[in-house]
């Protein structure tokens, strides 16, 4: 019965990502959007080319999602690992990408951000590679590998392409851009769910989706090096003399002093923090108040999470082209959402109204990603924004081990989302105060 009912909430989001999808390529159709002045004068109406980085995108969001799901199961059921250990290595990750969010952000900026989205590619493959051999060191290593190139995936490519789009004279396109890199990282999602299920079952082994995710990686790479042009920061490139890289330094802390700045970063360090901490405890959240006997229906859970944040990032597409509200008001409206979502879920009374908490939820997910975006974009530096990228995931990785160590190997998901309500609502009033008196994108 259960898998019944899941089923229906997935076909009907689905039908509701199709009308939404319809909508918007009908309007786009009849209505097709008229470039600024300044955007004429910048581009003389040439838009920018997204494929190159939109094909490497898709790449490697596919192997990351390839994996994900499986990660957990091949430690615990194809290499034997105890919880506790899993859990340990879980934290060595989250602990690795906090070390090296604090420098690959500068290394980009000064010795290339196209030479470090390959380097992402060479690392997250081998990390891939590693993560399938039963052997525990190698294991450990997999795990340090896999948190630097989480902290790339995250700061290097949108770097590149933010420099790349300003570079050539299309700042105006950001925002659109950020809406179809959600909305192509939700049908990812989707689509490597069911995939990577396919590709288990006609292998016979969870390893099976980390080699897929490794020759994803590879193709990725081969696209970067053949179409992508570099960029740098302010110190890249050539030799700076002491005066440029002591500006450069200067710059950075005082892109990280704007109040602005500030409570992004306080802001998704929260939001995303909070994110991953949502993903350890939806399920035994869920659990809690199952109404059968029977085993959740994971795969179709997740799927129905992802076409939620699909239709969210189809309504953003709406509400940017429309012009209907600011992105700085519309990131307080996530995070004030996002707050009531924790709040309701730490006490769930129902598992089909946790259920769609949950799936409003994910919604702000695929809002907040674009949204926050475009704002990074438009207030941080353009010479320092590897750096500042890499190190706005130092403080969120901190949280999330914080939080998980905190939690033990229970489940006290009703203290955690708690917490969780309180600091998202704690991050919108800072985003309030920053911005209250000022103009903001």
């Amino acid at each position: 019965m259960a898998i019944d009912i899941y089923t229906l909430n997935l076909s009907a989001l689905l039908t509701l990502c199709g009308a939404l999808f319809y909508s918007n390529q009908s309007k786009s159709k009849t209505t097709p959007p008229k470039p600024t002045t300044s955007q004429a004068k910048q581009n003389d109406s040439k838009p920018y080319n997204t494929l190159p980085f939109l094909a490497v995108y898709t790449l490697i969001m596919t192997s990351d999602w390839l994996q994900g799901p499986f990660l957990y199961p091949l430690y615990h059921d194809e290499h034997s690992l105890a919880p506790s250990l899993i859990s340990t290595l879980f934290t060595t990750g989250f602990l690795s990408g906090a070390a090296s969010g604090s420098v690959i952000g500068s290394l980009a900026d000064k010795h290339g951000r196209k030479k470090a989205c390959l380097t992402f590619c060479a690392v997250y493959a081998l990390s891939c590679i590693l993560t399938t051999i039963p052997s525990l060191p190698v294991l450990f290593v997999g795990r340090v590998l896999g948190g630097v190139g989480t902290s790339l995936l995250f700061s290097v490519f949108e770097s590149w392409m933010v420099g790349d789009v300003k570079g050539k004279g299309h700042g105006e396109e950001l925002g659109g851009l950020f809406g179809v890199m959600s909305t192509v990282n939700s049908v990812v999602a989707i689509l490597s769910g069911v995939g990577s299920e396919w590709l288990v079952g006609v292998a016979g082994t969870r390893k099976a989706p980390f080699w897929a995710g490794v020759v994803c990686l590879v193709g990725a790479a081969g696209v970067i090096g053949m179409f992508w042009d570099e960029n740098y920061g302010e110190a890249g490139g050539e030799e700076k003399g002491a005066d440029e890289k002591k500006k450069a330094k200067k710059s950075v802390w005082a892109v990280l002093s704007d109040p602005k700045v500030l409570s992004l970063a306080l802001s998704s360090t929260i939001f995303e923090g909070s994110m991953y901490l949502f993903v350890f405890f939806w399920a035994p959240a869920l659990r809690s108040v199952q109404s059968t006997e029977k085993g959740l229906p994971y795969g179709i859970i997740f799927a129905s999470f992802m076409a939620a944040t699909l239709a969210s990032s189809l309504v953003f597409a709406k509400i940017t082209a429309r012009q209907l509200v600011s992105y700085t008001n519309l990131l307080l409206g996530i995070l004030g959402t996002s707050s009531l979502c924790f709040l309701l879920s730490a006490r769930p009374r129902s598992e089909q109204s946790t259920f769609w908490v949950f799936c409003i939820f994910e919604a702000a997910v695929g809002m907040y990603f674009p949204c926050m975006g475009y704002l990074k974009g438009r207030l941080v530096d353009d010479g320092v924004r590897a750096q500042v990228y890499g190190m706005l995931r130092v403080p969120l990785n901190v949280f999330v081990v914080v939080s998980l160590l905190l939690t033990g190997d229970g489940n006290p998901f009703g203290s955690v989302f708690t917490i969780c309500s309180t600091l998202l609502l704690a991050a919108s009033g800072a985003l309030w105060t920053a911005t209250v008196n000022q103009a903001a994108p």
